[in-house]
């Protein structure tokens, strides 16, 4: 079964908790936290306060998607928050070993460890911490902006990352966030997806059902 994660990115901000439920009594597991600093990605979002107001009333995980410049301050901050993956950026860590010093750091806190990258960068970048990674997010958009078209070329990504991990008979779990709708939805899945991200495709819809439905 895919797991379905809806970005609160695209929720109605005065009504969070209302939205949370909403999506949890539809069938969602995944419940998908994106924060931005204004200074990895132009934007501002959800900040620990948030995640600490919210995180434990509901069922689902908590995936906290951070796209910082810091990444190794705030996945500390937002594990104690309450969340229960944090999946930071590869393009925001200066070399390899910050990476390794980051994914160590956020399993000794006990929770799971996940890392992005941008349309932009190289799969194969990630093969060599799949090993230790318990997600691998595949932007399939620039970060920072939601409500942005699916590039294509992220469907290749997920396909190697896929061969990859069962040809290695890893547990990393895939997630693909950015343009995510049935249609771009079931290409994911096709090429071996785990996690869908979707945001504005489910907020905002009076049939957001359905929608759930046509993702899982």
């Amino acid at each position: 079964m895919t797991h379905v994660a809806p970005s609160l990115l695209a929720a109605d901000k005065s009504k969070l908790l209302d939205e949370i439920l909403l999506v949890e009594s539809l069938g969602a597991t995944y419940l998908h936290w994106d924060v931005m600093d204004g200074v990895f990605v132009p934007n501002i979002s959800y900040q620990t306060s948030d995640v600490k107001a919210y995180a434990h009333k509901h069922h689902m995980v908590n995936d906290v998607h951070i796209m910082v410049a810091n990444p190794m301050e705030q996945a500390i901050a937002f594990i104690e928050a309450g969340a229960d993956n944090i999946t930071f950026h590869y393009e925001a860590c200066k070399n390899d070993e910050e990476v390794h010093s980051i994914i160590d750091k956020i399993h000794s806190l006990g929770v799971k460890a996940g890392l992005s990258i941008k349309p932009k960068t190289d799969v194969e970048v990630c093969y060599k911490f799949l090993d230790k990674l318990d997600l691998i997010l595949v932007m399939s958009v620039e970060p920072g902006l939601g409500g942005q078209k699916y590039i294509d070329s992220a469907t290749g990504k997920i396909a190697a990352l896929r061969k990859y991990i069962d040809n290695h008979h890893l547990k990393t779990l895939i997630e693909v966030d950015g343009g995510i709708n049935a249609e771009t939805g079931k290409i994911a899945k096709n090429a071996g997806v785990d996690i869908l991200v979707a945001g504005s495709y489910l907020f905002g819809h009076e049939d957001i059902k359905e929608r759930v439905e046509s993702l899982k």
